[in-house]
Protein backbone atom coordinates (compact mmCIF):
# COMPACT_ATOMS: atom_id res chain seq x y z
CA UNK A 1 0.00 0.00 0.00
CA UNK A 2 1.13 3.36 -0.84
CA UNK A 3 1.10 6.31 1.77
CA UNK A 4 -1.45 8.81 1.14
CA UNK A 5 -0.16 12.15 3.11
CA UNK A 6 -2.53 14.83 4.15
CA UNK A 7 -1.35 17.84 1.74
CA UNK A 8 1.86 19.69 2.68
CA UNK A 9 0.49 23.12 3.00
CA UNK A 10 -3.66 23.45 2.72
CA UNK A 11 -5.08 27.01 1.91
CA UNK A 12 -6.83 26.84 5.23
CA UNK A 13 -3.65 26.05 7.08
CA UNK A 14 -1.46 28.48 5.79
CA UNK A 15 -3.68 30.84 6.80
CA UNK A 16 -3.83 29.74 10.10
CA UNK A 17 -2.46 32.16 12.92
CA UNK A 18 -0.41 32.67 16.00
CA UNK A 19 -3.32 31.69 18.59
CA UNK A 20 -3.83 33.98 21.21
CA UNK A 21 -6.92 32.59 23.77
CA UNK A 22 -6.99 29.23 24.81
CA UNK A 23 -5.42 26.31 22.92
CA UNK A 24 -6.74 22.92 22.32
CA UNK A 25 -4.94 19.48 21.67
CA UNK A 26 -6.28 19.68 18.59
CA UNK A 27 -5.24 23.23 17.39
CA UNK A 28 -1.71 22.74 18.21
CA UNK A 29 -1.30 19.63 16.15
CA UNK A 30 -3.20 21.34 12.85
CA UNK A 31 -0.80 24.44 13.47
CA UNK A 32 2.66 22.67 14.01
CA UNK A 33 1.75 20.56 10.68
CA UNK A 34 0.74 23.35 8.90
CA UNK A 35 4.35 25.35 10.51
CA UNK A 36 6.64 22.85 11.33
CA UNK A 37 9.83 23.50 9.81
CA UNK A 38 10.93 20.04 9.08
CA UNK A 39 7.83 19.46 7.12
CA UNK A 40 8.12 22.11 4.90
CA UNK A 41 11.73 21.11 4.52
CA UNK A 42 10.46 17.54 3.71
CA UNK A 43 8.05 18.76 1.78
CA UNK A 44 10.74 20.71 -0.97
CA UNK A 45 12.30 17.25 -1.24
CA UNK A 46 9.14 15.64 -2.61
CA UNK A 47 9.37 18.35 -5.53
CA UNK A 48 12.91 17.66 -5.85
CA UNK A 49 12.09 13.76 -6.49
CA UNK A 50 9.06 15.10 -8.48
CA UNK A 51 11.86 16.77 -11.03
CA UNK A 52 14.11 13.76 -10.78
CA UNK A 53 10.90 11.21 -12.09
CA UNK A 54 10.22 13.74 -14.73
CA UNK A 55 14.03 13.86 -15.74
CA UNK A 56 14.20 10.27 -15.74
CA UNK A 57 11.60 9.49 -18.30
CA UNK A 58 12.62 11.86 -21.10
CA UNK A 59 14.46 10.84 -24.34
CA UNK A 60 17.93 11.15 -24.98
CA UNK A 61 18.54 14.00 -27.29
CA UNK A 62 19.17 13.76 -30.74
CA UNK A 63 22.57 15.12 -32.19
CA UNK A 64 23.48 17.44 -35.23
CA UNK A 65 26.85 17.53 -37.14
CA UNK A 66 28.19 18.52 -39.52
CA UNK A 67 31.27 17.67 -41.16
CA UNK A 68 33.30 19.50 -43.40
CA UNK A 69 36.31 17.34 -45.35
CA UNK A 70 38.94 17.58 -47.86
CA UNK A 71 39.54 22.14 -47.74
CA UNK A 72 42.39 24.38 -46.56
CA UNK A 73 45.00 22.00 -48.46
CA UNK A 74 47.53 22.41 -51.71
CA UNK A 75 46.90 22.17 -55.14
CA UNK A 76 42.85 20.93 -56.00
CA UNK A 77 42.43 20.88 -52.74
CA UNK A 78 42.64 25.28 -51.41
CA UNK A 79 40.14 26.67 -50.51
CA UNK A 80 36.89 24.60 -50.56
CA UNK A 81 36.90 23.60 -54.33
CA UNK A 82 37.10 19.84 -53.56
CA UNK A 83 35.63 20.06 -50.04
CA UNK A 84 32.74 17.45 -49.10
CA UNK A 85 30.22 18.53 -46.37
CA UNK A 86 27.93 16.11 -44.68
CA UNK A 87 24.94 16.94 -42.48
CA UNK A 88 24.42 14.33 -40.36
CA UNK A 89 21.05 13.28 -37.78
CA UNK A 90 21.91 10.74 -35.49
CA UNK A 91 19.46 9.10 -32.30
CA UNK A 92 20.65 7.02 -29.46
CA UNK A 93 18.17 4.49 -29.17
CA UNK A 94 17.85 2.70 -25.54
CA UNK A 95 17.17 -0.81 -25.71
CA UNK A 96 16.14 -3.15 -22.87
CA UNK A 97 13.87 -0.89 -21.31
CA UNK A 98 15.61 1.31 -20.06
CA UNK A 99 13.58 4.50 -20.07
CA UNK A 100 10.63 2.80 -18.62
CA UNK A 101 12.76 1.33 -15.89
CA UNK A 102 14.10 4.18 -14.89
CA UNK A 103 11.42 6.46 -14.58
CA UNK A 104 9.64 3.32 -12.83
CA UNK A 105 12.91 3.93 -10.17
CA UNK A 106 12.47 7.50 -10.04
CA UNK A 107 8.87 7.15 -9.09
CA UNK A 108 9.60 4.43 -6.48
CA UNK A 109 11.72 6.85 -5.00
CA UNK A 110 9.35 9.79 -5.36
CA UNK A 111 7.02 7.08 -2.72
CA UNK A 112 9.53 7.16 -0.43
CA UNK A 113 10.06 10.30 -0.37
CA UNK A 114 5.55 10.34 0.57
CA UNK A 115 6.49 7.91 3.23
CA UNK A 116 9.28 10.18 4.95
CA UNK A 117 6.64 12.87 5.12
CA UNK A 118 4.01 10.49 6.64
CA UNK A 119 6.63 9.43 9.08
CA UNK A 120 7.82 12.96 9.89
CA UNK A 121 4.62 14.14 10.17
CA UNK A 122 4.01 11.38 12.74
CA UNK A 123 6.58 12.30 14.60
CA UNK A 124 6.05 16.08 14.90
CA UNK A 125 2.02 15.39 16.04
CA UNK A 126 3.70 12.97 19.01
CA UNK A 127 6.20 15.57 19.86
CA UNK A 128 3.51 18.10 19.83
CA UNK A 129 1.02 15.81 21.67
CA UNK A 130 4.31 15.00 24.36
CA UNK A 131 4.67 19.04 24.42
CA UNK A 132 0.96 19.85 24.74
CA UNK A 133 0.17 17.41 27.88
CA UNK A 134 3.63 18.66 29.49
CA UNK A 135 2.44 21.93 28.96
CA UNK A 136 -0.71 21.32 30.43
CA UNK A 137 0.52 19.27 33.10
CA UNK A 138 2.79 22.33 34.26
CA UNK A 139 -0.32 24.66 34.13
CA UNK A 140 -2.20 22.36 36.63
CA UNK A 141 1.31 22.21 38.36
CA UNK A 142 1.21 25.81 38.88
CA UNK A 143 -2.66 25.95 39.45
CA UNK A 144 -1.98 23.49 42.26
CA UNK A 145 1.24 25.41 43.85
CA UNK A 146 -1.44 28.24 43.58
CA UNK A 147 -3.55 26.36 46.02
CA UNK A 148 -1.34 25.63 48.25
CA UNK A 149 -0.15 28.95 48.71
CA UNK A 150 -3.37 30.07 49.26
CA UNK A 151 -3.87 27.13 52.15
CA UNK A 152 -0.61 27.92 53.83
CA UNK A 153 -1.81 31.87 53.67
CA UNK A 154 -4.97 30.94 55.23
CA UNK A 155 -3.19 28.12 58.07
CA UNK A 156 -0.47 31.48 58.78
CA UNK A 157 -3.35 33.65 59.20
CA UNK A 158 -4.83 31.33 61.71
CA UNK A 159 -2.22 30.19 63.64
CA UNK A 160 -1.28 34.23 64.07
CA UNK A 161 -4.73 34.68 65.18
CA UNK A 162 -4.05 32.19 67.60
CA UNK A 163 -0.94 33.18 68.95
CA UNK A 164 -2.53 36.71 69.50
CA UNK A 165 -4.95 34.82 71.95
CA UNK A 166 -2.26 33.07 73.72
CA UNK A 167 -3.23 29.99 72.07
CA UNK A 168 -0.15 28.70 70.82
CA UNK A 169 3.30 29.44 71.05
CA UNK A 170 5.88 32.03 68.58
CA UNK A 171 7.52 28.92 67.16
CA UNK A 172 4.15 27.93 65.69
CA UNK A 173 3.79 31.03 64.42
CA UNK A 174 7.31 30.83 63.07
CA UNK A 175 6.81 27.18 61.07
CA UNK A 176 3.57 28.56 59.78
CA UNK A 177 5.92 31.47 58.28
CA UNK A 178 8.20 29.06 56.77
CA UNK A 179 5.65 26.57 55.44
CA UNK A 180 4.25 30.02 53.55
CA UNK A 181 7.29 31.18 52.37
CA UNK A 182 8.07 27.90 51.15
CA UNK A 183 5.43 27.69 49.24
CA UNK A 184 5.79 31.05 47.62
CA UNK A 185 9.17 29.41 46.52
CA UNK A 186 7.23 26.24 45.23
CA UNK A 187 4.79 28.47 43.19
CA UNK A 188 7.42 30.61 41.39
CA UNK A 189 9.49 27.67 40.24
CA UNK A 190 6.14 25.75 39.03
CA UNK A 191 5.54 29.26 37.00
CA UNK A 192 8.85 29.31 35.45
CA UNK A 193 8.54 25.57 34.49
CA UNK A 194 5.20 26.58 33.39
CA UNK A 195 6.80 29.22 30.94
CA UNK A 196 9.55 26.90 29.56
CA UNK A 197 7.01 24.29 28.91
CA UNK A 198 4.92 27.19 26.77
CA UNK A 199 7.84 28.10 25.11
CA UNK A 200 9.10 24.31 23.72
CA UNK A 201 4.85 24.06 22.82
CA UNK A 202 5.31 27.50 20.78
CA UNK A 203 8.69 26.52 19.17
CA UNK A 204 6.52 23.18 17.92
CA UNK A 205 4.96 26.25 14.98
CA UNK A 206 7.40 28.01 14.59
CA UNK A 207 7.06 30.35 17.60
CA UNK A 208 9.58 32.40 19.43
CA UNK A 209 7.14 33.35 21.92
CA UNK A 210 3.81 31.77 23.04
CA UNK A 211 0.99 34.39 22.87
CA UNK A 212 -2.23 31.98 23.33
CA UNK A 213 -3.35 32.74 27.26
CA UNK A 214 -3.56 28.94 28.27
CA UNK A 215 -4.48 25.12 27.47
CA UNK A 216 -8.01 23.86 27.09
CA UNK A 217 -7.78 20.15 28.37
CA UNK A 218 -7.86 17.69 30.85
CA UNK A 219 -5.30 14.67 31.89
CA UNK A 220 -8.22 13.17 34.47
CA UNK A 221 -9.52 10.92 31.12
CA UNK A 222 -8.05 7.41 32.13
CA UNK A 223 -9.47 5.02 29.58
CA UNK A 224 -9.15 0.91 29.59
CA UNK A 225 -5.90 -0.11 27.89
CA UNK A 226 -6.43 -2.45 24.94
CA UNK A 227 -3.81 -5.98 25.55
CA UNK A 228 -0.27 -5.78 23.96
CA UNK A 229 -1.49 -8.44 21.23
CA UNK A 230 -3.98 -5.82 19.88
CA UNK A 231 -1.44 -3.24 19.28
CA UNK A 232 0.87 -5.26 18.30
CA UNK A 233 -1.38 -6.72 15.65
CA UNK A 234 -1.28 -2.70 13.91
CA UNK A 235 2.47 -2.48 14.41
CA UNK A 236 2.52 -2.65 10.31
CA UNK A 237 0.99 0.72 9.95
CA UNK A 238 3.45 2.30 11.61
CA UNK A 239 4.76 4.50 8.58
CA UNK A 240 8.16 3.53 9.32
CA UNK A 241 7.52 -0.35 8.69
CA UNK A 242 5.01 -0.10 5.79
CA UNK A 243 7.37 2.13 4.09
CA UNK A 244 9.90 -1.17 3.65
CA UNK A 245 7.08 -2.35 1.25
CA UNK A 246 8.11 0.05 -1.37
CA UNK A 247 11.54 0.33 -0.38
CA UNK A 248 11.89 -3.44 -1.28
CA UNK A 249 10.04 -2.21 -4.70
CA UNK A 250 12.53 0.36 -5.30
CA UNK A 251 15.67 -2.11 -4.98
CA UNK A 252 14.49 -4.19 -6.68
CA UNK A 253 13.54 -1.87 -9.41
CA UNK A 254 17.17 -1.08 -9.42
CA UNK A 255 18.51 -3.98 -10.23
CA UNK A 256 16.56 -4.14 -12.94
CA UNK A 257 17.33 -1.27 -14.36
CA UNK A 258 20.95 -2.02 -13.81
CA UNK A 259 20.89 -5.46 -15.53
CA UNK A 260 19.30 -3.66 -18.49
CA UNK A 261 22.07 -1.53 -18.33
CA UNK A 262 24.38 -4.66 -19.86
CA UNK A 263 22.61 -4.28 -22.96
CA UNK A 264 24.30 -1.67 -24.84
CA UNK A 265 22.05 0.90 -26.55
CA UNK A 266 22.76 1.74 -30.40
CA UNK A 267 22.71 5.36 -31.83
CA UNK A 268 21.57 5.37 -35.89
CA UNK A 269 21.90 8.09 -37.96
CA UNK A 270 21.13 9.59 -41.71
CA UNK A 271 22.33 12.75 -43.59
CA UNK A 272 23.00 14.10 -46.74
CA UNK A 273 26.46 14.54 -48.11
CA UNK A 274 27.51 17.13 -51.04
CA UNK A 275 30.50 16.33 -53.00
CA UNK A 276 31.68 19.37 -54.67
CA UNK A 277 34.34 17.99 -57.28
CA UNK A 278 30.84 16.40 -58.83
CA UNK A 279 28.41 18.46 -58.05
CA UNK A 280 26.52 15.75 -56.73
CA UNK A 281 24.33 14.90 -53.83
CA UNK A 282 24.47 11.67 -51.97
CA UNK A 283 22.83 10.38 -48.42
CA UNK A 284 24.81 8.51 -46.01
CA UNK A 285 23.46 6.06 -42.87
CA UNK A 286 25.60 5.38 -39.80
CA UNK A 287 25.00 2.43 -36.70
CA UNK A 288 26.59 2.65 -33.72
CA UNK A 289 26.99 0.09 -31.11
CA UNK A 290 29.10 -0.64 -28.49
CA UNK A 291 30.98 -4.00 -27.93
CA UNK A 292 30.34 -4.84 -24.27
CA UNK A 293 34.04 -6.99 -24.33
CA UNK A 294 34.84 -5.39 -20.75
CA UNK A 295 32.38 -3.45 -19.25
CA UNK A 296 29.49 -5.36 -18.78
CA UNK A 297 27.68 -3.63 -15.87
CA UNK A 298 28.49 -6.18 -13.51
CA UNK A 299 29.80 -4.05 -10.71
CA UNK A 300 26.67 -1.80 -10.43
CA UNK A 301 24.65 -5.06 -10.85
CA UNK A 302 25.96 -6.57 -7.82
CA UNK A 303 26.28 -3.75 -5.98
CA UNK A 304 22.16 -3.42 -6.61
CA UNK A 305 21.80 -6.98 -5.51
CA UNK A 306 23.76 -6.55 -2.20
CA UNK A 307 21.54 -3.59 -1.47
CA UNK A 308 18.31 -5.64 -2.37
CA UNK A 309 19.74 -8.25 0.54
CA UNK A 310 20.77 -5.51 2.89
CA UNK A 311 17.13 -3.62 2.31
CA UNK A 312 15.95 -7.36 3.16
CA UNK A 313 17.83 -7.44 6.90
CA UNK A 314 17.60 -4.32 7.29
CA UNK A 315 13.31 -4.52 7.34
CA UNK A 316 13.84 -7.38 9.54
CA UNK A 317 15.63 -4.87 12.50
CA UNK A 318 13.24 -2.56 11.61
CA UNK A 319 10.37 -4.90 12.95
CA UNK A 320 11.97 -5.99 15.72
CA UNK A 321 13.02 -2.71 16.90
CA UNK A 322 9.60 -1.26 16.44
CA UNK A 323 8.06 -4.61 18.24
CA UNK A 324 10.72 -3.77 21.33
CA UNK A 325 9.92 -0.36 21.42
CA UNK A 326 5.88 -1.15 21.78
CA UNK A 327 6.31 -3.49 24.20
CA UNK A 328 8.10 -0.81 26.19
CA UNK A 329 5.82 1.84 25.47
CA UNK A 330 2.99 -0.26 26.47
CA UNK A 331 5.09 -1.13 30.24
CA UNK A 332 5.12 2.88 31.06
CA UNK A 333 1.54 3.18 29.70
CA UNK A 334 0.48 0.15 32.06
CA UNK A 335 2.63 1.63 34.87
CA UNK A 336 1.50 4.94 34.50
CA UNK A 337 -2.06 3.98 33.83
CA UNK A 338 -2.21 1.55 37.68
CA UNK A 339 -0.50 4.23 39.65
CA UNK A 340 -2.72 6.83 38.18
CA UNK A 341 -6.01 4.95 39.66
CA UNK A 342 -4.25 4.05 42.32
CA UNK A 343 -3.76 7.30 43.53
CA UNK A 344 -7.15 8.21 42.73
CA UNK A 345 -9.30 5.90 44.09
CA UNK A 346 -7.31 5.16 47.15
CA UNK A 347 -4.38 7.45 47.67
CA UNK A 348 -6.23 10.98 47.29
CA UNK A 349 -9.19 9.87 48.73
CA UNK A 350 -7.12 9.01 51.93
CA UNK A 351 -4.83 11.76 51.91
CA UNK A 352 -7.96 14.11 51.80
CA UNK A 353 -9.12 13.15 55.00
CA UNK A 354 -6.28 12.77 56.92
CA UNK A 355 -5.58 16.21 56.17
CA UNK A 356 -9.70 17.38 57.03
CA UNK A 357 -9.24 15.79 59.95
CA UNK A 358 -6.03 16.76 61.40
CA UNK A 359 -7.06 20.31 60.21
CA UNK A 360 -10.47 20.38 61.95
CA UNK A 361 -8.29 18.82 65.22
CA UNK A 362 -6.07 21.45 65.42
CA UNK A 363 -8.18 24.16 65.14
CA UNK A 364 -9.99 22.09 68.01
CA UNK A 365 -6.77 22.02 69.95
CA UNK A 366 -6.72 18.15 69.84
CA UNK A 367 -3.88 17.67 67.40
CA UNK A 368 -0.58 19.76 67.08
CA UNK A 369 0.94 22.41 64.16
CA UNK A 370 3.25 19.38 62.96
CA UNK A 371 0.96 16.56 62.18
CA UNK A 372 -1.18 19.32 60.91
CA UNK A 373 1.56 20.06 58.38
CA UNK A 374 2.57 16.52 57.86
CA UNK A 375 -1.06 16.09 56.57
CA UNK A 376 -1.30 19.10 54.60
CA UNK A 377 2.31 18.30 52.54
CA UNK A 378 1.56 15.04 52.38
CA UNK A 379 -2.11 15.68 50.49
CA UNK A 380 -0.27 18.51 48.43
CA UNK A 381 2.74 15.92 47.49
CA UNK A 382 0.16 13.07 46.36
CA UNK A 383 -1.85 15.62 44.12
CA UNK A 384 1.45 16.37 42.15
CA UNK A 385 2.39 12.56 42.08
CA UNK A 386 -1.32 12.32 40.40
CA UNK A 387 -0.55 15.22 37.71
CA UNK A 388 3.06 13.00 36.89
CA UNK A 389 1.27 10.05 36.61
CA UNK A 390 -1.52 11.25 34.59
CA UNK A 391 0.91 13.38 32.48
CA UNK A 392 2.98 10.00 32.03
CA UNK A 393 -0.19 8.28 31.07
CA UNK A 394 -1.34 10.75 28.23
Amino acid sequence: AEPTPSPIETAEEAALEEPTGSVTLEQAVTLALSKHPELKAVSREMDALDARARQAGLLPNPELEVETENFGGQGEFQDFDSAETTIQLSQRVELAGKRSKRKGLALLERNLGEWDYAMKRAAVQAQVTQAFVATLAAQERTALKKEAVSLAERVLNAVTERFKAGKVSSLEETRAGVAYSRSLIELERAKHRLEAARSRLAAAWGSRDPLFKDLSGSLNPIHPLPSLNDLARHISRNPELARWTTEMKQKEAAVKLEMARRVPDVTVGGGWRRIKESEDDAYVMSLSVPLPLFDQNQGNVQEARQRLVKAEEEKKLTELRLSSELAAAYQILSTASFEAQTLKEKVLPGAQRTFDATTEGYRLGKFDYLLMLDAHRTLFEVRDQYIEALASYH
